[in-house]
């Protein structure tokens, strides 16, 4: 019963396909060391042959290199499977070669005397011209093109991962397709690194081939000759001809894998199959046959020349162009839009309707990028945008209001604008079918292309077409295309007005979500203890200091436990902040490290004390020339700690925290002020720098 079960698992399906590899490859080193029967030779020469054809549709068909990874593995066993053949035949050739031309299976002899005619010069002659083609051109473009993509794929890898990791952070892929990515552009590194060496197998079988042919020629008249006491010009004759058989029966195979190895390693684009794509790109433009049927034509009509084939495919070219002519004229009045009948205007008195509201976030467009928004024409910048609305939901803690996106004649065409309630908060360009390189800061040489600066960060950058994108990668340059520009600004800006966004329905409808799952904590706090517009301010002010409200249910108990005492929003705020400390330290530094922080000479902090003059956080203000001095020390020390690594974070005492963190955050952008009450207790601090108005 063991016994059969075994032999079931065995033989089932996906263990046959596992043990298919191995039981080639030992069938392959077999016959290079067993002589076979002619017949199986016949065999085996045909399999090669429908192997090299399998590999070259494949190829054919196959959209992108990586999608056949396997390739240079079937480029070693093919390989590898001629020449053993190629030993098998040369055994049985130089052994019963003198028998007649069939000693060797009927391939061989087909291949030597039906493609050739039985003209050994002929033959010979046909031989090394396949071969020149398949070492001197094929194989050599091939390796060279496969060693070329290997060295940019390689130098390129660094690029892609910045870009990779910038679609991340801006929240237009998620980390499942962000490790996808990465998985690809190291498969992609590996496949030519591959292809790059396999190809020199195929080099070597094309050198092998000629050696194995003069072998065989020698030692098929030494045998001939010495042991069977041939004739010289009867054993040249049956030795030669099988000799060639055998050298076209094994190149014609490694000629189709050579063309095969060439289809994968030049593709550009996945956009189709190859024969799609050549096609679509060279028989699809009506203009270029037209030219092309009346040059021909013109040449028709010379005497002497052979006018019927000229005249013949010049008309089917031309047929080609009328037909390819109204399929696009279709094509252009199925996209044109309909007018809409022109309705005569009737004078109506202004009512409602009329009044539009503005909206809270706008995308105004110029009509060249209308391709990019356009639902009908699946517009990848709608596909990020949500992308961008869920992201800054799981970030922030609340739903930005949507996005409103319209077409403005009044921009340039390739321009755009972002507005909020009306106003613009910012601008750029983007050139759809271009992509944008990114100076990070260290690439190793400049690029052609129009100079512009990335509008999100201000990085300098250039527009380059799709072509260079390689070439921009290899640089160090960070590529993204026109959709992905558009939506990293958009991101930027939405994240820098985030207060602005949070109005008082959406603070309604953030409040209506938590109280999902405790609905008396939120009654008992609004609008017992609080108006909405206290809640929606004490989230402001969180938002203005870019602490995230993802922690609602610890907010609404602050608010709900300081509300019956506390009304003022920015005292509330400051509790707030207490009570999230262990989060906001954490999000400046991660980890349970020591904190190193900026703080303020114990002689500074008193007169700022003192300024404050207990009036609370807004009240008192700074003398102009200590306010100066203040400035001035913040921004150096904090451009001090960002040259070392770390975030600008200025440790204050509570009552300060407020005043400075909105007279500092106008001049130092990147500071953050946190309160001693703020850091919890099992951080350790440490002063890395002090602010002194003396220093």
């Amino acid at each position: 019963m063991n016994s059969s079960l075994n032999l079931r698992t065995l033989f089932a399906p996906s263990n046959i396909r596992t043990l298919a590899g191995p039981l080639l490859i030992i069938l392959v080193l077999s016959m290079m060391v067993l002589p076979l029967p002619a017949f199986v030779l016949d065999l085996m020469f045909t399999f090669n042959i429908a192997v090299s054809v399998m590999v070259m549709l494949v190829a054919m068909y196959t959209k992108k290199p990586l999608d056949f990874s396997v390739f240079p593995t079937v480029l070693l066993v093919t390989t590898l499977l001629r020449l053993s053949l190629n030993v098998a035949s040369t055994r049985i050739v130089l052994l019963e070669g003198h028998t007649g031309p069939d000693a060797a299976g009927k391939v061989i002899e087909a291949f030597g005397h039906f493609l050739v005619g039985g003209n050994t010069a002929v033959g010979l002659v046909v031989f090394i011209i396949l071969t020149v083609i398949n070492f001197v051109v094929i194989t050599k473009g091939a390796g060279r093109i496969a060693e070329v993509g290997a060295r940019f794929t390689l130098d390129a890898m660094p690029g892609k991962q910045m870009a990779i990791d910038a679609d991340l952070n801006a929240g237009l892929i998620d980390e499942k397709e962000a490790k996808k990515r990465r998985a690809e552009t190291s498969q992609e590194a590996d496949f030519y690194g591959a292809m790059d060496g396999a190809s020199k197998f195929v080099r070597g079988d094309a050198v092998a081939g000629i050696l194995i042919l003069g072998i065989n020629v020698i030692g098929g008249l030494i045998v001939g000759v010495l042991q069977h006491n041939m004739e010289l010009g009867q054993a040249a004759t049956n030795y030669t001809l099988l000799t060639i058989g055998d050298g076209l029966v094994a190149q014609l195979p490694a000629l189709i894998i050579s063309v095969a190895a060439g289809l994968v390693v030049s593709r550009v684009g996945d956009d189709g199959d190859m024969g799609s794509q050549v096609i679509g790109q060279v028989f699809s433009n009506p203009q270029v046959l037209v030219l092309t049927a009346a040059i021909l034509g013109i040449l028709g009509l010379i005497p002497g020349m052979p006018n019927f084939v000229f005249l013949m495919l010049a008309s089917g070219l031309g047929y080609m162009a009328w037909r390819g002519g109204i399929k696009q004229a279709a094509i252009e009045e199925a996209e044109a839009p309909v007018a809409a009948p022109v309705v005569p205007a009737e004078s109506q008195e202004a009512s409602w309707s009329d009044v539009t509201p503005v909206d809270v976030l706008g995308l105004e467009v110029g009509y060249r990028l209308i391709p990019m928004v356009d639902k009908g024409q699946d517009g990848e910048l709608l596909k990020r945008i949500r992308g961008l609305r869920k992201k800054f939901a799981r970030d922030i803690g609340f739903l930005a209001a949507p996005v409103h996106i319209r077409d403005n004649l009044e921009l340039k065409p390739n321009a755009y604008r972002i507005v909020l309630k009306g106003v613009e908060i910012g601008t750029g360009s983007a050139f759809p079918g271009q992509f944008m390189a990114i100076n990070p800061g260290r690439v190793s040489g400049p690029l052609a292309g129009r100079e512009t600066t990335d509008p999100a960060f201000g990085l300098p950058a250039v527009w380059i077409d799709a072509s260079q994108r390689e070439q921009a990668h290899a640089l160090g340059y960070t590529v993204v295309d026109a959709s992905t520009v558009v939506a990293t600004h958009l991101n930027h800006l939405i994240l820098s007005h985030a207060p602005e966004l949070l109005g008082r329905a959406e603070t309604q409808a953030l409040l209506d979500h938590i109280a999902k799952d405790s609905p008396k904590l939120v009654e008992d706090l609004v609008p017992k203890l609080l108006p909405l517009a206290t809640v929606q301010r004490v989230l402001q002010n969180l938002l203005d200091e870019g602490v995230n409200i993802r922690d609602m249910r610890s907010i609404v108990e602050v608010l709900a436990e300081f509300a019956p005492r506390v009304q003022d929003p920015l005292e509330l705020t400051s509790r707030v902040r207490q009570a999230l400390g262990r989060a906001i330290v954490q999000s400046l530094f991660p980890g349970s490290g020591e904190v190193q922080v900026m703080a303020l000479d114990p002689g500074l902090e008193r007169v700022l004390m003192q300024a404050m003059g207990g009036g609370g956080p807004e009240g008192g203000a700074i003398e102009p020339g200590l306010a100066d001095t203040l400035l001035r020390e913040t921004a150096a020390a904090a451009q001090r700690m960002e040259d070392i690594g770390l975030p600008p974070v200025l440790l204050v005492p509570a009552p300060l925290r407020w005043l400075l963190s909105r007279f500092l955050r106008r001049s130092v952008p990147t500071l953050k002020v946190v309160a001693n009450s703020e850091v919890p207790e099992t951080r350790l601090i440490r002063v890395s720098a002090m602010i002194s108005p003396t220093a």
